[in-house]
């Protein structure tokens, strides 16, 4: 297996496709690659393209993690000599600028004129692509992280595919009003951005916590994203008695809220931030001081659970130079993109033709993250029976995994 990467830079290259930008599909070969295989045993050369942000304000998050998740996972493959590593991937880097327009057109280069067989998509803009993607590139096959959130995603027999569980955002599960009744909380609290995703989390946590018996305390679902100021958030957690605060926010935000209440002297009996499980965090001293006792929910198990599938993952990341193992979100999310292709062409067949590809994935129920996800994720239901997560607790410089470490599941409670 050979691995080559390319770069396709959007918004630039849409406007001139006629002139500069075109001998990319000289140099590239047009579709080869999607109109190859024929869904046997023999391989292919491969072209996917890597969504994600390289420049914009969210470029600082993800930048280039996304495709270096990629090629661990592909390299990872390689060494285990995997059914198909026998075919050769070429890499092609596409900027969405931080923005759904950015996303856009640089999908729209990636199908219409590299003819990438699949789009990895590492992108939150992904919902400005989400159309196009199932229209005007229907024969192209997309795996992504979903966290842009986009219906799609869930849908059945499109050819949108989740690499990571995508639980319904208007669901109630118990799973995280029980763990926070377990750390000793008795009122519950959190802070949303005014966006959906970021809303929709929290109510459905302040449901899964008056289920779980905890009252109802400071609620706020309109911190403005990028917002340092949190003196207000502090004085309404500290005023309502709020001991068990939920924060489904980018993790800089989660952070100053922390060091707000710090700062204030205001004590919690747990902090559940929904990102910064990553070694972005352990690479920053004073993020690391902060943070002590945080919580942190993630959906597949840590990298410090030592199991076969963990250790992989581990060896990977280090590998590529990260001395923790532990990956940050947009190297995860490369990962499981990548790991998604490789089932999807181990079912379908290494040289399956695109179409042979959506349709083994679209009727398949087996996959496990390669053993990183607590259950497998069955692609023909729109809603999946059960959601899980793990926890973990930042003591010192190490995520230490809550309880035996293993995944805490739940049925939807509406």
């Amino acid at each position: 297996m050979r691995t080559t990467t390319r770069i396709a830079v959007g918004a630039t290259c849409a406007l001139l496709a006629l002139t500069a930008c075109g001998n990319d599909d000289e140099e590239g070969g047009g579709d080869a690659a999607a109109t190859s295989g024929g869904g046997g045993g023999g391989s292919q050369s491969i072209k996917i393209g890597v969504l994600t942000p390289l420049s914009g304000p969210s470029a600082a998050t993800y930048g280039d993690l996304a495709r270096s998740g990629v090629e661990a996972r592909i390299a990872a493959y390689e060494d285990e000599g995997g059914q198909c590593a026998d075919n050769d991937f070429e890499i092609v880097d596409a900027d969405d600028t931080s923005s759904p327009a950015g996303a856009l057109a640089a999908t729209q280069r990636l199908v219409q004129q590299e003819g990438v067989y699949a789009v990895l998509s590492t992108s939150s803009n992904f919902f400005g692509v989400a159309q196009f993607a199932t229209t005007g590139a229907a024969d192209t096959v997309f795996i992504g992280d979903a966290s842009d959130q986009s219906p799609g995603w869930r849908e059945p027999g499109n050819n949108l595919f989740p690499a990571q569980p995508v639980p319904d955002p208007e669901a109630v599960y118990p799973i995280v009003g029980e763990y926070m009744a377990s750390l000793g909380g008795t009122t519950f609290g959190g802070v949303a951005f005014p966006v959906a995703a970021s809303q929709g989390a929290l109510n459905a946590a302040v449901e899964s916590a008056t289920a779980a018996g905890l009252d109802t305390g400071y609620v706020n679902d309109s911190f403005p994203i990028g917002s340092s100021d949190v003196g207000p958030i502090v004085l309404g957690i500290e005023d309502s008695g709020t001991d068990a605060l939920y924060l489904p926010i980018t993790f800089d935000g989660a952070l100053s809220i922390v060091q707000g209440l710090e700062q204030s002297g205001v004590e919690t009996a747990g902090i559940l931030a929904a990102t910064g499980y990553g070694n972005d965090l352990l690479a920053s001293a004073p993020a690391v001081e902060a943070a002590q006792g945080v919580s942190f929910s993630i959906g597949y198990a840590p990298v410090s659970s030592g199991t076969e599938a963990t250790d992989r993952l581990k060896a990977a990341v280090q590998a590529s130079g990260v001395e923790t193992g532990i990956p940050s979100y947009a190297m995860t999310s490369g990962w499981f993109n990548a790991d998604l292709l490789l089932h999807g062409l181990e079912l379908a067949g290494c040289d399956a033709s695109q179409e042979e590809f959506m349709t083994a994935l679209n009727e398949d129920d087996t996959y496990d993250g390669s053993g990183l996800f607590q259950n497998t994720y069955d692609f023909t239901l729109q809603d999946q029976p059960e959601s899980c997560l793990f926890f973990v607790t930042l003591e010192g410089e190490e995520f230490v995994p809550a309880g035996d470490g293993s995944a805490v599941c739940g049925e939807k409670l509406n």
